[in-house]
């Protein structure tokens, strides 16, 4: 097997530093934004006792799905044994770290009393997904950064297949109940479906693959390192099973639903009246997300890694475009209260209900997503997370 040496990125450059202060910037608008909501309460918002999930939860949920996602490439590394795939498992694992910290901290600041998480950790209700996930995350960061020494420290190298292993098992059951938080939510016609739980592992697949693929080619470009062909184009050609994929579970996820009679309105809002839930539909998850990538990865464009970062961006917006669907779309249609009856009240009973998010849950979830690439940009400096060199004769060597 062919010698790779792991170096540090110089981080005296004049781009690393703005870089570093580019993401900053971005947290102090997501920290006002949180200070914002805070302060004068969730009234601020766009959010209301129908739409109670706004676009911080959207941004929140993407980027803890796109976690487990993200360890893709040190999954197959250690669990599957795959030579080429040893040397991109660092970075690997310290972005699904990163990315599940910046989830998890918009979806802690966007509680409007932030003090009040102690209650969460502290009083659990073990019938309800929502306590299950606290122990997954949790889990989640031990379990990873365990498997992460295990690579870096060669003492304990030897224990890399196993704790690659755990986390690997532990990642399939924490976007199984990512996926069960709404799969269990009978209440609204949307949800209530075992389809979404290994629904949101492909998704995970997908998109966190693609933020992986995205950082990966932008870190080696910008400290000016060797990156291979034959490393990118592995790469992309999984990124398209996976998008595939998805789009399988997306059509799957829809005719089930429709075979059933009482979700034929719900399914009717979504896919043909329900304004921008349907456009966002249509156009964000299925062409933007969907469609316009495959037809880049599989065609001509795919062998240009310019236009393997434009398909693995429209994989990223159209994820976000898919959460928001999920997320809101289902919230705003009415709850059905009593099946096969009429309900009129002044309490919206009946009614599609209209949300608008504001500016400081836009940048609350730009926030997140902004610590996470701060926390990764970081450890690519003071970690040797990178090959010095990973052109394509290394990768021959590597997988001979």
């Amino acid at each position: 097997m062919a010698s790779i040496t792991f170096r540090e990125v110089d981080g005296s450059s004049l781009k690393y530093w703005l870089l570093l202060g580019a993401l900053g910037l971005f947290v102090l608008f997501g920290a006002l934004s949180w200070n914002t909501m805070h302060h004068h309460g969730h009234v601020v918002s766009g959010m209301d006792n129908q739409i109670v999930w706004g676009l911080p939860h959207v941004f929140a949920v993407f980027l803890i799905v796109a976690a487990s996602g993200a360890l893709n490439v040190a999954s197959i590394a250690s669990v599957f044994n795959k030579p080429l795939y040893k040397p991109l498992a660092p970075l690997s694992a310290i972005l699904a770290l990163a990315l599940m910290l910046g989830g998890l901290l918009v979806l802690v600041l966007d509680l409007g009393r932030s003090d009040r998480l102690i209650v969460a950790m502290t009083n659990f209700n073990f019938k309800s997904m929502f306590t299950w996930n606290v122990f997954l995350y949790s889990g989640f960061f031990a379990l990873v950064g365990v498997y992460l020494w295990t690579m870096l420290d060669r003492n304990v190298k030897s224990y890399s297949k196993a704790a690659g292993t755990a986390a690997f098992i532990w990642r399939l059951t924490l976007t199984t109940g990512t996926g069960s938080l709404f799969g269990f939510l009978v209440a609204r016609e949307l949800y209530g479906s075992a389809m979404l739980a290994p629904m949101f592992i492909i998704m995970s697949f997908a998109y966190g693959l693609a933020i992986y693929l995205m950082v990966l080619v932008a870190a080696y470009a910008w400290s000016g390192r060797t990156l291979g062909d034959a490393v990118v184009m592995r790469l992309k050609s999984l990124l398209a099973v996976f998008v595939a994929a998805v789009l399988y579970f997306v059509v799957v996820h829809h005719l089930t639903n429709l075979y059933f009679t009482k979700n034929h309105a719900v399914e009717a809002f979504i896919l043909r009246d329900g304004g921008i839930f349907t456009t966002l539909f249509w156009l964000g998850q299925i062409v933007i997300g969907g469609v316009v990538p495959l037809v880049i990865l599989l065609g001509g464009l795919g062998k240009q890694r310019a236009w393997i970062l434009v398909a693995c961006a429209l994989v990223v917006l159209g994820g976000v475009a898919q959460m928001y669907v999920t997320i809101v779309g289902a919230q705003a249609y009415p709850l059905d209260m009593f099946p096969g009856l009429n309900e009129s009240s002044s309490f919206f009973d009946g009614e599609i209900h209209a949300y608008t998010p504001s500016v400081p849950e836009f940048f609350l979830g730009l926030g997140g997503v902004a610590i996470a690439l701060l926390v990764t940009t970081f450890a690519v400096k003071v970690l040797r997370l990178l090959p010095a060199s990973l052109d394509d004769a290394t990768v021959a060597k590597l997988e001979h």
